[in-house]
């Protein structure tokens, strides 16, 4: 008897609606996305996972944040500062952490100590500086003062101005017209004055 075998068609044995008609149109595919991974995971060398500690805070496109941090604290203490964190407070803890590490690169005797006491330095000179303008400017209005007090005090007591004798005397006379009744003789004067004037009209 002879025994017959069913084998199931191969995919490549099975030929495809779109392969015998070559002329229909092929459905269009979408670019393969292409995620790049973290700083850290780059620098590290390791497949960068969906929920990567380091990925919200260490950007592919800063590199050196994560080169800095990873040289002075180390990837996995990093990883475990970030654990012990909430993610609230994350943030501000890898700023300081690139901070600090940055500092320490460049001063490695005293670090961010060192940046520190320089600005505390600064902060004390321009402190000093605002004191001794204050007072300068508190100078300056206890001179004014002083100064509006004394012109005050001598308005007050200078004297009124006294009136030129000749000026009172004409005042006096413009003012009274009784003058011209107790002296009539200034009439008088006049007249004579005319007639002496007359004696010597030319003939």
């Amino acid at each position: 008897m002879f025994k017959m075998e069913f084998r199931e068609p191969t995919p490549s044995a099975v030929a495809s609606p779109n392969s015998s008609n070559p002329s229909s149109p092929s459905t269009p595919t979408s670019p393969p996305v292409v995620i790049s991974p973290c700083a850290g995971c780059k620098i590290l060398r390791r497949r960068c996972a969906d929920k990567c500690m380091l990925a919200p805070y260490f950007p592919p496109t800063e590199p050196a944040k994560f080169t800095n941090a990873h040289r002075v604290f180390g990837a996995s203490n990093i990883i475990k500062f970030l654990q012990e964190l909430p993610e609230s407070q994350r943030a501000d803890a890898v700023s300081s952490m690139v901070y600090e590490a940055s500092a320490r690169i460049r001063d490695p005797v005293y670090g961010c100590a060192g940046a520190i006491c320089q600005l505390q330095k600064q902060v004390n000179e321009l402190q000093a500086q605002l004191a001794k303008a204050q007072a300068e400017v508190v100078n300056m209005q206890l001179q004014q003062a002083n100064l509006v007090g004394a012109l005050l005090c001598m308005e007050a007591t200078a004297p009124p101005p006294q009136p030129h004798p000749q000026q009172l005397a004409v005042d006096t006379f413009m003012c009274s017209p009784q003058s011209y009744h107790s002296n009539p003789g200034f009439i008088d004067d006049d007249e004579n004055n005319n007639n002496l004037g007359s004696l010597w009209e030319p003939l």
